[in-house]
This record gives structure tokens, C-alpha cells and sequence, in this order.
């Protein structure tokens, strides 16, 4: 017997706790199991053919990976940044009763910087798209 307030690791271990570390630990030696049979009973034959990528039946021309432009990954960056900005802007709308003329200065503060930094990332030339551009430095 244990003394109230002692309680011993026994004790804390309910039979929904220890079903769901069973269950967790079978499903673990299951996957590994079935992972190392796979790798042990697979037909594996290396043929250029399989390398290829499938095009629907039509022979690929060129890398199946093709290299993006800059302009493309800048404008996805750019669209993540600034589309953020829709949450804030949204959820300020909801509470707009409750937060006041504060709120409303602040939400502006906030509208402003975006505008101040989106300009910012169009003189510095991040929104065009012509990769031959000659830009003049602009600062």
C-alpha cells in the first residue's frame, strides 16, 4: 500500500494509454517489417528506360526539371509577403467595432508600410519580367 499522495508509474498508466503505446509500437514494427521484406524481396532491374521521365507516351525532349526563371520564384515570394497582409487586414475588418480609432490608426500604419515596400521592390526592379533589361541603379 502506498500512502495517499504517492503515486507510483503503475498507477498513472491508464488502459487507454497503454492500448495507444501498443497499438503506436505495433504499427511501428509493422511499417519496418514490411519496409525491410520490400527491400529484400523486390525485382529490381536497371534499365535507362525506367530512368526516363513518362510523358504520356510521348519521348521526353530535354531535362525533366526544368530551371525556372528568377522573376518567377520573386513574384511567388513576393505574392506570399503581401498576401499575408489580407489575414491581418481581414481580421481587423471583423473587429473594427471594438478596437476603435487605435485600431484604425494602426491598421493605416500598417497599409502604409506595405505600400512604402511594394513600391520599394518595384524601383528596385524585383516585379519585372524582361530578363535583358538594362536598369539604370536606382537607390
Amino acid at each position: 500500500m502506498t500512502p495517499d499522495g504517492v503515486y507510483s508509474a503503475a498507477q498513472s498508466w491508464q488502459p487507454e494509454v497503454f492500448s495507444l503505446v501498443l497499438y503506436t509500437f505495433l504499427v511501428f514494427v509493422l511499417i519496418v517489417v514490411l519496409l525491410f521484406l520490400s527491400s529484400r524481396l523486390g525485382h529490381r532491374k536497371e534499365d535507362p528506360k525506367k530512368a526516363m521521365p513518362y510523358e504520356c507516351g510521348v519521348i521526353p525532349s530535354g531535362s525533366a526539371r526544368p530551371r525556372y526563371p528568377v522573376p518567377f520564384y520573386l513574384v511567388a515570394v513576393f505574392f506570399v509577403i503581401f498576401d499575408v497582409e489580407a489575414a491581418f487586414i481581414f481580421s481587423w475588418a471583423v473587429a473594427v467595432d471594438a478596437l476603435g480609432w487605435i485600431g484604425w490608426m494602426r491598421i493605416s500604419f500598417f497599409i502604409i508600410l506595405l505600400l512604402l515596400s511594394l513600391i520599394y521592390v518595384w524601383r528596385k526592379g524585383g516585379l519585372d519580367w524582361v530578363p535583358g533589361t538594362i536598369r539604370k541603379n536606382r537607390t
